[in-house]
């Protein structure tokens, strides 16, 4: 099976792992803030904290940004869960804008229509995550100037996109956002096993994810309210969570981000050549917006269902039994059970629930060889039969 998404793991990863288990420390020690160093070094962004998985990190962005009950969350309907689900943990409500026919990202137009409608209604959200699907930017200079506007909050949920450059600047400089979130799941670009990151420009908001991140305890005694006790000492000043990463997952990070570039044109080289040899089916190739380089996290396509013979269904299946281990990216979240029982209906998003019933994802990874990626074209060329 030719997997849709796969890690690379060298002998330098291996031996920054095992270093770390011939340590003294395999969680708190120094590989953390090492990994942290390397995110800001590649961003820009002034502030990096590294935690256990990019749900994590979503969930102490929201409450940096004191999101809480009788706020409002908006997302993208196309995307994993958490990108909504860390708003409900927060006690918030939560709310989706449709995705762009094109991009697949959150619709600037659809943003701007119901930022004009929740105005009239005195119902506009307090933040906003748009999420950079397959690793291209949303619009962000365009979804900022709104927040001016209409003075929300920005996440930009990068979990697709580290490497990815949005009008010549690395995504995760915050330049237009307020915090940016990373993930490094095995299937990302880059790997820690599981685990997140947190960029931010703002001391304060750092200062708090810093707490989030670690049982709101401090030792810091500026932020202390009684004399230390010695060097022991530390108070809890809010209640916080064990977010924190592990020096195993760290130090493979930092060996991992020696390599993210290399990752990323690899990627594009592939996607590159995957658009050449794609072309004349009856599909729809990705768009890449003006002013973006993908981190090319995912290489989806649509099947354009009118000029083939089978149903989506029929050539997921095929492909998968014929050994190409595609997948979807991804149900829209509010057609999940769960979401439905909040009231979302089916038709609620339109663009987004078209997306699904069309969509699939090919194999994409930086180690995927000219061999693999022409078996993958050419049987579903063969699945693909045109009426």
């Amino acid at each position: 099976m030719i997997p849709y998404g796969k890690q690379e793991i060298t002998q330098q990863d291996i031996d920054a792992v095992v270093d770390v288990l011939k340590s003294d420390f395999l969680t708190q020690g120094p590989q953390v803030p090492v990994f942290e160093e390397a995110l800001k070094a590649h961003t820009g962004a002034a502030y990096s904290l590294a935690v256990n998985s990019a749900t994590s990190a979503l969930h102490i962005a929201c409450l940096a940004l004191g999101l809480g009950k009788g706020d409002k969350l908006w997302t993208t309907p196309v995307t994993f869960v958490a990108s909504a689900n860390c708003g409900l943990y927060c006690g918030a409500e939560v709310d989706f804008v449709d995705i762009d026919l094109k991009t697949y990202n959150m619709s600037i137009s659809s943003l701007e229509e119901k930022l004009v409608q929740a105005q009239a209604t005195d119902s506009l959200p307090k933040v906003i995550i748009p999420v950079h699907l397959c690793g291209q930017s949303c619009d962000m200079k365009a979804i900022h100037a709104l927040s001016k506007e209409y003075g929300f909050k920005i996440i930009e949920d990068a979990s697709h996109a580290i490497g990815g450059r949005y009008l010549d600047k690395p995504i995760g400089n915050c330049e237009y956002s307020d915090i940016t979130v990373f993930s490094f799941h095995p299937v990302k670009i880059v790997t820690t096993a599981e685990g997140g990151a947190v960029m931010t420009n703002s001391q304060e908001l750092a200062d708090k994810m810093a707490l989030y991140r670690s049982h709101g305890i401090t030792r810091d005694q500026a932020q202390m309210q009684n004399e230390s006790h010695g060097d022991w000492y530390y108070e809890q000043i809010d209640l916080g969570y064990n977010y924190r990463m592990t020096e195993l997952q760290a130090a493979l990070g930092v060996t991992q981000m020696t390599r993210l570039d290399d990752f990323v044109s690899a990627r594009h080289k592939l996607a590159t050549r995957y658009n050449q040899l794609l072309t004349e089916l009856p599909i729809t190739l990705p768009y890449q917006l003006e002013g973006t380089y993908s981190g090319l996290h995912l290489y989806v396509i649509r099947l354009q269902l009118n000029n083939i013979s089978k149903t989506h269904r029929q050539v997921f299946d095929e492909l998968r039994e014929q050994g190409i281990g595609v997948n979807l990216h991804y149900i829209p979240v509010h057609t999940q059970p769960y979401y439905q029982e909040l009231g979302f209906k089916t038709g609620d998003f339109p663009e987004s629930e078209c997306y699904y019933q069309e969509a699939i994802s090919l194999p994409m990874f930086h180690m995927m060889t000219e061999e693999q990626q022409n078996e993958v074209v050419c049987v579903l060329s063969k699945v693909l039969e045109n009426k």
